[in-house]
């Protein structure tokens, strides 16, 4: 087996390169420079390589590309705003929720600091002066920081933040540890391989236990972690923490806790915790990592610089997850947090970014990206907001070097633009630039895009694969009041354009403008954000669930579509079956067109017309007019008139075969089912599950912790409606919730009637009875 040492030696790579970067799982993130070494031979690859120079490696070494992610509430912005001020990028620190009438610097729209929530991802970046432990150098490190919401209404802004960043700090509440929300972005973070260190935030509160979340870590979100930290003092009294991997106390003194007092002494009180701690810490290490394994197999202590290489690359191998304690409200273990972001996370050269070769077909092998400043540019563009100056596209570049004024070419369209501004994002200020480098995030104005799109300088045909985007469970019928201006239409095209998840479209029936989004506060911002930012002031109607339609049954279909008129006809026969088919784990799509035709039945060019008819017919149930979902068409045979076939013709007799065969199927409706946990006091826990369970919800978990409970249950979004109002009336306002998606179910069978009639009841041959 392959050990990797510190991620500035490099040298090694090169006779390895081609085992590393095809065939060892244990390097799936590893050093993209690998791809950059020895030139392939004819038979194996021709795609030109290029390596990075001593200056790529110096400055990449010392450059790190964080986000900062968690559950509601768990303190992702106070302890960025820490961040902020303990690096010099902020003078003083503000609260959260604008008590000061200033409000947290990531937070910028006046709508976050009104609700204190994160809404939007916000870029910023800062340097961090670390003092090396064992050799005692001093290092400046180049941090980029992205902020992220905690809400699931939100999650577009942690998929596509993820998508871009190398590595991430995983908040944890030290009393709630993990929760609903948490579980979604580490599954996120995993979708991305994405390196994380956890971070306990809220040592100072009443109940904190550390060492209780640090086991559901390991069980609740199945990644191996240990504490690379003990607490000093707990409580009110929380005032540092003893260092388990150096073996040394650090402490936080002066104001706002700036002042970081290192101690080589232990507290005497805490040797004997700090011991064992240090003992499971390495316990853990052994497990992954073969350097510390072997070590200990031999019954030899790893030394301290040991313990610190094999955290490193045990994270970056996304083996483990070291687990640093603080409380960024009161200020304490900040510092040794930006200490492990600088030591165990990895650097743009250690995160592997792959490409697609356009010119290559699809099922050739991804080409990975080597950030190296001379290669060809290839930049991802991963956010886009509508700035004072016009549209800002934010964009992480993964090779090459962008410059201000340089043409840059559009992997999807293929048009060419001028970069007219370049700049590098501290929330909402900026910071003008005249170029940025390799393995750096920054912003553009002036270049019309979409979110996801990758840009080259026209050397290179490689595109990168966008982010993924969850489906809108939520709907509402919108209508500006009054007489309708050309602002509402423009709000919802930019809202469309900068958010993927939030959808809009007219419906043909009712002519109503219907929002798609993630959930009742989603739309509720972007009604609000329409009347602040265009002056548009909207009604809405009441909220409609994405129901879909489903088969449980596989039905065969035998279909001929004849059609004579004066001239040409039309004629399409098509034989198969329809059945259910489960969603993919990968890709997440659950339909699918299966072409098992052979001996040239139906000519090849009309397949595509068969394919388009089969997804046409998905959009509309018969049932209740829903989508269609998880649905496999299979064509095993058809005929065709040399004459009156034609693509359409296959098209329409796909359409009539589908739903011939549809009926026999023994199609469902299905309705989104969603996680919902419920955090409130313990005098109401009696009230709260009496409440879900009048919701139709089943009760999944339910933990008391000191004078709160938290209770977990799945319900059907449907009667979800106004739950909030409920929960405040029966825990007196104490009691909160949060919500998201789980997957969809069938609907009970008296619902399904009543949908179906409510369907039938909107068809034009009931209106004209």
């Amino acid at each position: 087996m392959l050990r990797r040492t510190l991620p500035h030696s490099l040298s090694y790579l090169s006779s390895f390169s081609s085992l590393l970067i095809r065939s060892s799982p244990f390097n799936r993130r590893w050093a993209s420079a690998a791809a950059a070494l020895k030139k392939a031979t004819p038979e194996e690859d021709t795609t030109p390589s290029y390596s990075l120079s001593d200056h790529d490696r110096a400055r990449l070494r010392l450059q790190r590309n964080i986000g900062v992610s968690a559950h509601i509430d768990s303190g992702k912005t106070t302890l960025t705003e820490r961040i902020l001020y303990y690096t010099g990028r902020i003078r003083e620190i503000h609260e959260v929720r604008g008590r000061d009438n200033v409000g947290a610097k990531m937070d910028s729209m006046d709508l976050e600091r009104e609700k204190g929530i994160t809404i939007q991802s916000a870029a910023t970046f800062c340097d961090w002066e670390t003092t090396n432990p064992l050799t005692n150098e001093k290092e400046k490190y180049a941090i980029n920081i992205i902020d992220t919401p905690g809400h699931v209404d939100f999650t577009i802004e942690v998929e596509r933040a993820l998508r871009v960043l190398d590595g991430a700090i995983l908040v944890l509440c030290a009393v709630a540890g993990v929760q609903s929300q948490t579980t979604t972005v580490d599954r996120q973070m995993r979708r991305y391989n994405v390196p994380r260190i956890s971070f306990i935030n809220k040592m100072d509160r009443p109940g904190a236990n550390p060492w209780k979340i640090v086991n559901q870590i390991r069980t609740k979100l199945r990644i191996p972690a240990a504490a690379v930290h003990v607490p000093i003092g707990v409580e009110d009294s929380f005032r540092g923490v003893v260092d388990l991997v150096h073996w040394r106390s650090i402490y936080n003194e002066g104001i706002k806790g700036n002042e970081v007092v290192i101690s080589e002494e232990i507290p005497a009180d805490l040797i004997e915790i700090a011991t064992a701690k240090r003992h499971e810490l390495i316990e853990q290490l052994a497990d992954v990592d073969e350097e510390i394994g072997d070590l200990v197999l031999m019954d030899e202590t790893p030394t301290n610089a040991q313990i610190d290489a094999a955290i490193r690359r045990a994270t970056i191998g996304l083996k483990f997850s070291p687990v640093f304690l603080g409380s960024a409200i009161k200020n304490t273990g900040v510092q040794p947090l930006l200490d492990g972001v600088c030591a165990y996370l990895p650097n743009p050269s250690e995160a592997q970014a792959l490409a697609h070769d356009t010119e290559k077909p699809s099922s050739a092998p991804m080409v990975p990206l080597v950030p190296a400043a001379d290669a060809p540019l290839v930049g991802l563009a991963f956010k886009l907001e509508e700035g004072r100056f016009g549209q800002l596209t934010y964009m992480r570049v993964y090779q090459g070097t962008l410059k201000k004024a340089n043409t840059i070419y559009n992997a999807r369209t293929g048009k060419k633009v001028k970069v007219p501004r370049l700049v590098r994002m501290h929330s909402n200020e900026m910071e003008d630039v005249s170029s940025i480098g390799p393995g750096e995030i920054c912003a553009m104005f002036g270049v019309e895009c979409s979110s996801g799109d990758t840009f080259t300088d026209g050397e290179t045909s490689y595109s990168m694969t966008s982010m993924y985007v969850p489906e809108p469970v939520i709907s509402l019928a919108i209508k500006s009041k009054g007489i309708e201006t050309p602002n509402f239409s423009r709000a919802l095209n930019r809202f469309q354009k900068e958010d993927p998840t939030f959808k809009v479209h007219v419906d043909h029936e009712s002519k109503e403008t219907i929002i798609s989004g993630m959930g009742e506060l989603h739309l509720e911002i972007y009604v609000e954000r329409m009347r602040r930012e265009y002056n548009v002031d909207c009604v809405t109607g009441k909220p409609r669930v994405a129901f879909r339609e489903t088969i449980t049954n596989r039905a065969e279909f035998n279909y001929t579509h004849k059609k004579q008129t004066g001239g040409a006809g039309q004629f399409a026969k098509v034989i198969g079956y329809i059945e259910p088919m489960q969603p993919d784990e990968e890709t997440g799509k659950d339909t699918e067109f299966v072409n098992d035709i052979l001996g040239g039945a139906i000519p090849e060019g009309y397949f595509p017309g068969v394919e388009k008819g089969f997804y046409e017919a998905l959009e509309k149930g018969t049932l209740s007019g829903n989508p269609i979902s998880g649905c496999r068409l299979v064509l095993i045979d058809g005929g065709y008139h040399i004459v009156d076939s034609s693509e359409l013709a296959f098209r329409i007799a796909t359409i009539g075969a589908f739903r011939e065969a549809y009926k026999l199927a023994s199609p469902v409706i299905l309705e989104p089912i969603m996680t919902v946990e419920v955090i409130a006091p313990v005098e109401f826990q009696s009230a709260v599950i009496g409440g879900l369970n009048t919701r139709r919800g089943t009760i999944v978990d339910s933990e008391v912790r000191d004078d709160e409970f938290t209770c977990i249950a799945e319900v059907a979004l449907n009667d979800m409606f106004g739950y909030s109002n409920q929960l405040r009336g029966s825990t007196q306002g104490k009691g909160e919730f949060s919500m998201e998606y789980k997957n969809h179910m069938p609907v009970l069978p008296h619902f399904q009637k009543e949908l179906e009639e409510a369907y039938r009841k909107t068809m034009p041959q009931a209106k004209s009875k």
